[in-house]
């Protein structure tokens, strides 16, 4: 199944190395496998101070002193604004990590994309955002848990190496919309390249010689 999950999707992608890629980040939610492509491809620079457990740190050092929510977007989200990045939309049987059956096909077309030549020597994070419905504490840990699940995934299910990967919760401390702090949409998953495994080898070619 794996095998012909990758076939369709690069099927898919394949129309996205005809086009140049943009070079600033972008949030939006993406409609097609090309769209994940080219939003996950966005890198031009990396921040190497900005780890996984730097995230981690600083959501829970928010949680811990319980800094006040403003209208402006945390600190966390605005260094994470210049990540070349995606955001999705996956769903979690309520209040658990499981991940509901069909947003199976979402995460085949970003593994899809994550075995992509172009992106197959990069490092992601995964990174699992709540509202601000229930208490901070517990939509840390409860976003920890999903952005696990969601690796987990993409390792097991879909064969994308470890060594890419790795999960952070920030639970309710990168509001999308921080105005409207209870609002599902700042219920979502966001994806960004963080880096590369390796020396970056030859570009890929974008058409057949």
């Amino acid at each position: 199944m794996t095998r012909i999950t990758r076939f369709v999707g690069g099927l898919a992608l394949a129309a996205v190395l005809a086009a140049p890629l943009a070079g600033t980040a972008t949030a939006q939610t993406p409609d097609s496998d090309a769209q994940i492509m080219q939003g996950l491809s966005q890198a031009t620079m990396f921040d190497p101070a900005l780890t996984a457990q730097v995230l981690r740190q600083m959501a829970q050092d928010a949680v811990t002193q319980n800094l006040p929510l403003t209208l402006d977007k945390s600190e966390i989200a605005k260094r994470l604004d210049k990540l070349a990045q995606i955001t999705v939309q996956i769903q979690f049987a309520l209040g658990s990590d499981i991940i509901r059956p069909e947003s199976y096909r979402t995460l085949g077309s970003i593994a899809d994309a994550m075995h992509h030549p172009i992106l197959a020597n990069y490092k992601f994070i995964v990174v699992g955002n709540t509202d601000t419905t229930g208490t901070r504490a517990f939509n840390l840990k409860l976003s920890q848990e999903r952005a696990n699940a969601i690796v987990q995934a993409l390792v097991v299910v879909f064969g994308v190496s470890p060594d890419r990967l790795e999960a952070v919760g920030l639970g309710q401390e990168a509001l999308q919309v921080p105005s409207k702090p209870q609002d599902p949409v700042n219920r979502r998953v966001q994806i960004f390249t963080i880096g590369t495994v390796g020396p970056m080898g030859a570009p890929v070619p974008t058409s057949a010689p």
